[in-house]
């Protein structure tokens, strides 16, 4: 017996002796369950973005992946297809269907791969400037403002890629600040350089890392000129790299003065067509389409912003709070478009300001001494702001259909469509026959697999009111009788041509011609009054006519055209 109560006394000595055991698991709870929470919201977006992983590609989408099919066969960007993107995002459209496949699945499991890391990268941004609370509404704000229908969250656009790499290079400046450590600079600057080559947008995000690295050494006491240059130095270098190596890689493919009209040249013209006196008025538009149900959640953000006066954290890093804020709002801006995908870029400035409106508003709170049940009212706000829309949008989350889904987002442009369409020409053609689509339906070459008969896979750049435009649909028409392609999909669809007043129609006339008289009608998906599509294949597409003015055609090249074409022996 006195044995037993000595080794139950000495196993009670032990756990007195060993105070900080119990210490130390709390802290370590402490440390992780931000990780764990932060895990359970990349869990529950995850989820939703697979319920919807095979929502049909929309027309970036198309173009992407069309270029990155392309890529993957050997053939340079701007070679058979054109368009004014940077060809950074056809590099990563075929990195991620080398991974994960050439479908619409492996598209989208690309996307949720980035919109993840995106999510992580914000969180540990605003831990590293803030706190854990803060992180927290950060990441959550981004997660479901990034998958809202509002910003297109669901499609693989340039943006959504844009965004990891951003965050990466913003971590790493920082860093580099705190530690000096030359090395990160150009890392950052890397990062940065490759957003650039994603989309020209982001050039903005290279300027915040100029504002405020500069700003923040000019301020600092005592001035040190010397690394102020070598910081600046090493963040032009990385950032330039990225471009010049995809430079060098254009040339030798034999492409680049093509890749620099259509990037540059024609990019400039673009930009500039909707007048500064319409901005506003675009602007108007964007916000209000972007905001809709997350209205309060950007309210708060704005509240959050404001955190910079009366909050003491805020106001240690007002140059960063202020310049993220203003250069990702700059992102929106270029050409006054302000489409709702355009936006994604400025979610990580509105997610962050979120977070820090809720540890700003709990901390004023607690300096007022007001009770503890009054101080916890911001987390109650907060929880209902994010939660409301999550439940205002819940068919699209939980129970629309994908092909639904990508109704509600996208209206009557035909994506949905565009899968069949291109199944019926891949089923009639070889890997050798050409297509053509007379519109803006670059998807369909990716679907089918088959080589555009044309470098104009969009149409909207023939209607816009430039000097170009005249010249581009003549080209368009010399390309399409040159190379006499198998199957031609007409699209009269005004959304896959956005015609102008005072466009020039004359690729539209020749077209009505030149399919007329040379093919034959196989297919007629022709749009309804509920915003579907009723679809008609052979005999049945040229016994029946279109039910509203916005219809498609699967034309084939008629048998006696092509003995015509044929070349005679002597």
């Amino acid at each position: 017996m006195n044995n037993k109560k000595r080794h139950k006394k000495s196993k009670h000595n032990v756990r007195q002796s060993l105070p900080g055991k119990k210490h130390s698991e709390n802290a370590r709870l402490k440390d992780y369950w931000p990780w764990f929470v932060l895990f359970i919201v990349i869990i529950f977006t995850v989820a939703i973005r697979i319920r919807l992983l095979e929502i049909p590609l929309e027309r970036d989408e198309g173009e992407f992946a069309y270029m990155g099919q392309l890529i993957l066969q050997g053939i340079p960007p701007y070679l058979i297809a054109y368009n004014m993107k940077l060809p950074g995002i056809y590099a990563i459209y075929a990195l991620i269907m080398a991974l994960f496949g050439e479908t619409i699945t492996g598209i989208h499991l690309g996307l949720i791969l980035a919109n993840s890391v995106a999510i992580i990268l914000l969180f540990i941004l605003t831990r590293y400037l803030f706190n854990n609370a803060a992180a927290i509404v950060a990441a959550i704000s981004y997660a479901l403002l990034s998958l809202s229908p509002q910003v297109l969250g669901t499609s693989a656009h340039a943006t959504q890629f844009i965004v990891p790499f951003a965050i990466g290079g913003t971590i790493l400046l920082l860093k580099a600040i705190d530690s000096q450590k030359l090395v990160l600079f150009f890392v950052s600057g890397l990062l940065f350089g490759i957003a650039f080559t994603l989309k020209q947008h982001a050039a903005f995000f290279i300027a915040f890392a100029f504002f405020y690295y500069t700003l923040k050494t000019l301020t600092a006491k005592p001035l040190n000129w010397k690394r102020l240059i070598a910081g600046n130095t090493l963040l032009a270098l990385g950032s330039a790299l990225p471009f010049l190596i995809i430079c060098v890689i254009l040339y030798r493919a034999g492409v680049f003065s093509m890749f620099w009209f259509w990037a540059f040249h024609y990019a400039s013209q673009y930009a500039s067509i909707v007048p500064l006196s319409m901005g506003f008025e675009s602007f108007r538009h964007g916000i209000i389409d972007v905001t809709g149900s997350w209205a309060f959640l950007w309210i708060i953000a704005a509240i959050g912003l404001t955190a910079i006066f009366w909050y003491d954290k805020a106001k240690q890093h007002k140059y960063f709070l202020l310049g993220f804020f203003i250069f990702s709002f700059l992102t929106v801006f270029p050409g006054f478009y302000f489409r709702r995908h355009y936006f994604i870029t400025f979610l990580p400035a509105i997610a962050m300001a979120s977070g820090i409106a809720l540890t700003a508003s709990i901390k004023w709170l607690y300096q007022k001494k007001v009770i503890p049940l009054v101080q916890i009212i911001p987390v109650f706000i907060i929880t209902a702001t994010i939660i409301y829309p999550v439940i205002k949008t819940g068919d699209f989350f939980f129970m629309l259909p994908p092909a639904e889904a990508c109704r509600l987002m996208y209206g009557i442009n035909p994506f949905p469509e565009s899968i069949k369409i291109a199944k019926y020409i891949k089923e009639k053609t070889t890997e050798n026959d050409r297509i053509a689509v007379i519109g803006s339906e670059p998807q369909i070459y990716f679907y089918a697999n088959r080589k555009s008969a044309t470098g104009y896979i969009y149409t909207y750049g023939l209607m816009e009111p430039h000097s170009y435009a005249s010249k581009m649909q003549l080209e368009m028409i010399r390309e399409i009788e040159t190379a006499q392609p198998k199957y031609a999909v007409v699209v009269i669809v005004p959304t896959s041509w956005l015609p102008r007043d005072d466009s020039d129609k004359t690729i539209l006339k020749w077209s009505e011609t030149y399919f007329n008289q040379n093919y034959t009608t196989v297919g007629l998906l022709s749009s309804t009054i509920n915003e579907s599509y009723k679809i008609y294949w052979d005999e049945e597409a040229r016994n029946n006519k279109p039910l509203s003015p916005n219809y498609l055609l699967v034309m084939e090249r008629s048998i006696n055209q092509n003995i015509k074409s044929q070349p005679k022996h002597k």
